[in-house]
């Protein structure tokens, strides 16, 4: 007879599963998440402990990444180049590690390094062309950026912690103009600088927007390699997705969208804000990315993993 598993036991097996899901590594600390820790001096491109470290460093980033895709896909473009250059069907998990190392390094590195991450995505953009599209397209990379910022704020909003007694009730249009650093460094410009803003240039956007294709749906209801309690977790995270996307998004994507207020949305909201809390005792406090942060500027000891 097998022995049950101690919670101890239990949260590690959470955390080494979830970390070599989103970085390639099962302690969360692959080479780029110890350059962040090591490599140059300082606090970075945003303020510790800010807005975009909490928003980014939140679990409702999960839900964003959701909605952040069916932004992304609503662009013919977009979803052009997603199709033909990236490993999103192929290999999901390695997609999902690139992309959370551009989003950390730029988030918690040094100033150095965000240049230097800045840079290498640049190169990789230069590579992805096609007869339409070229992923270094400025205005191309502004509707990622776009779509991104509305996505990972309206999933904070909705199922992370209220950022308002700490940052004040504008700490939206803080997270919105501190963030647009990151694609000013990847060539992208006219960025919103607010919520209002944001709004604006999304519905500016919507002609441009077609039908998210139904492959790209099929994939996120339901990506390949989740054993059972994952596809659990999946479905919530996607669920509530469904419920923090633009409203110039969602009719594309075939979704609810931020404008349900039924009492039916605000039940699976709720439902998805409790799974991450009750995922985020299993994770502990603070990523691997933002305990090399502070490490690198002297407000914490070296990780366990640093050696």
């Amino acid at each position: 007879m097998s022995s049950i598993p101690r919670p101890a036991d239990l949260a590690l097996r959470v955390r080494r599963a979830f970390r070599a899901r989103v970085s390639g590594d099962p302690t969360g600390a692959p080479d780029w998440v110890r350059d962040i820790a090591l490599v140059g001096e300082g606090p970075g491109w945003f303020e510790p402990d800010g807005v975009v470290w909490r928003v980014h460093g939140n679990l409702s980033t999960l839900v964003g990444g959701v909605a952040a895709l069916l932004g992304q896909g609503a662009h013919p473009l977009a979803m052009a180049g997603v199709a033909r250059h990236s490993s999103y069907r192929s290999d999901p998990w390695a997609r999902l590690a690139g992309t959370a190392r551009w989003l950390t390094v730029s988030t918690f590195g040094s100033a150095e390094l965000a240049e230097r991450e800045a840079a290498r995505v640049r190169g990789m953009h230069g590579r992805v062309r096609g007869r339409a599209y070229s992923a270094s397209d400025p205005a191309l990379l502004r509707w990622v950026h776009l779509a991104f910022t509305d996505a990972f704020l309206g999933a904070q909003e909705a199922v992370g912690h209220d950022l308002a007694p700490r940052f004040g009730r504008d700490w939206a249009d803080t997270y919105v103009a501190d963030w647009s650093r990151s694609a000013r460094a990847l060539g992208a410009g006219d960025l919103p600088v607010s919520r209002r803003e944001l709004a604006e240039a999304l519905r500016a956007v919507e002609p441009d927007l077609e039908p998210v294709p139904a492959e790209l749906l099929a994939f996120l209801s339901a990506p390949d390699g989740l054993n059972r309690a994952e596809r659990v977790f999946h479905s919530g995270l996607v669920s509530a997705g469904a419920l923090v996307v633009s409203p110039s998004v969602a009719p594309l994507a075939g979704v609810p969208g931020r404008g349900d207020r039924s009492p039916a949305a605000r039940l699976r909201l709720q439902r998805t804000r409790w799974q991450l809390r009750t995922f985020q005792l299993a994770l502990g406090p603070h990523s691997p990315s933002e305990d090399a942060a502070r490490y690198r500027i002297g407000l914490a000891g070296p990780p366990d993993w640093l050696s």
